[in-house]
Order: C-alpha cells, then structure tokens, then sequence
C-alpha cells in the first residue's frame, strides 16, 4: 500500500510521536536535522538521500529512521529548523512597517541563505514550532497595526509572497551565474545582438532596454525588492487609513 501523501495528516507536527522502543541510537535528531541542512546548503534538494545523510554521520541508515520515518519528515524539520533563522517582528514597536519590513527582509535573506528553501516553501503545511513563532509575531504586530479578520491574512500573505517571489526569482539567477561561470550583468549584456534584432518589432521594450542596459543587475534586484516592499505598505497603509 503506497505511503500516504496527504501532508496535514502526515505532518511530523500534526501526529502523535511515534513510539520508541529499543536500544537509544548514539544519533539525536537534532544532529541530524543540523547534518541536513549542511548537505542540502552543500548540494541541494537533489543531494539530499537517507544514505548519504547517514554515510555523513557516519551511521547506517536505519539508525536515522529511529528518529524520522523518511525523507519528507526530515524535510519538514528542517525546514521549520530553518526558519528559526527568520528576524521575529517586535509586536510592541512603535512603527509597525518598520517591524513588517524587517521580517519580511529577514524571510528573503534566509532563503537566499538556504537556496533549497525555495523549492520546499509551501509543499508542507508550516506548523512546526520555529514557524508558528513568525507567524504568531507577525499577527501581533499586524492586529496592534489595525489589520482583523481574513484581511490581516491576507495582508501577511501578500508580504510573505512578496519575499518568497524576490528570492525564486534571484535563486535562478544564481542558479544560471552558477552554471555560466558569469555574473548577472555578464549574461544580461550578451542579449544585447538580440534586442538589437528585435527592435522594431518590439520598440517598447528595446528603448527601455537601451536607456537601462547598463544597471547593475544586483544592485537592481535589491533596490527592485526594497520598491516592491515598501509599495505594498504604502497599499496596505492606505487601505488601513480608508478603514477597508
């Protein structure tokens, strides 16, 4: 019978602790949690197996399903492990975008920090301990704001998919300036022959290419995330001004 994937009713937070019996394992699973993340940070969610996990602390593999049953609740762990990383918002600070920005800088930060995150953000339900403390925070912070209801949820979501959003987007170019072995503004510049190409058919977007072709990619991905954030407070300050 095939495991089942239902990722609430599964969740390592949601059910009951499995029962332990037998011999203690000379591993914990704080240990392994902390050599998962350095395999995943090392090599990706492609790297990342219960063998080689094990070979790295150097057990066998059943020593590690003592303490997690298999490789999706590993990755719940650590990735509420991670997000422990993550500023938490003063609930009492005066200036409540100046908290919000904080820890949506801070969500950002930690993937780019945790390039794998981007790729599990979201597949599993984010209840464990280290993420129901931002959460928490967050709707502190955001009801001493004025926000209530569905509408502070949904204000929080659309700060978090703001930051999730910047950093996909900067994880693929780190990706491509991995693979390339070139910067950011290296790969951007060799577009330049196909622009030219296309400018009358396009004319828009080439004049807007030729004014600006010479921005600093990273500069600009920074100052891009920082416009976006600040934009959506702007929107969300106003919409609490007019009283929803």
């Amino acid at each position: 019978m095939p495991r089942d994937t239902d990722p609430i009713t599964t969740s390592v937070w949601v059910r009951p602790s499995r029962a332990r019996r037998g011999e203690q394992p000379t591993l914990s699973r704080e240990q392994i949690v902390h050599a998962a993340i350095e395999l995943l940070d090392a090599e990706g969610i492609g790297g990342l197996s219960m063998r080689r996990l094990g070979a790295k602390l150097g057990a066998g593999t059943t020593s590690l399903y003592w303490y997690v049953a298999h490789k999706d609740e590993l990755l719940e762990l650590v990735l509420d492990e991670v997000m422990g990383e993550i500023e938490l918002p003063d609930p009492s600070a005066a200036d409540w975008r100046s908290a919000v920005s904080d820890a949506v800088r801070s969500v950002r930060a930690v993937i780019l920090r945790h390039t794998w995150m981007a790729g599990l953000y979201g597949t599993h339900p984010a209840i464990g301990p280290q993420s129901m403390r931002l959460s928490d925070r967050l709707i502190a912070v955001l009801t001493a704001a004025g926000f209530s209801g569905l509408e502070l949820a949904h204000a929080s979501s659309l700060l978090m998919s703001h930051a999730l959003g910047s950093a996909v987007m900067d994880v693929a170019m780190h990706t491509a300036t991995t693979l390339s072995g070139k910067d950011a503004n290296e790969l951007v510049q060799q577009l330049e022959p196909y622009f030219d190409r296309i400018a009358e058919e396009y004319p828009s977007y080439t004049k807007w290419w030729s004014q600006n072709k010479d921005a600093d990619m990273e500069q600009m991905r920074e100052e891009g995330f920082e416009f976006g954030l600040q934009r959506l407070l702007d929107g969300l300050e106003s919409w609490l001004r007019s009283d929803g």
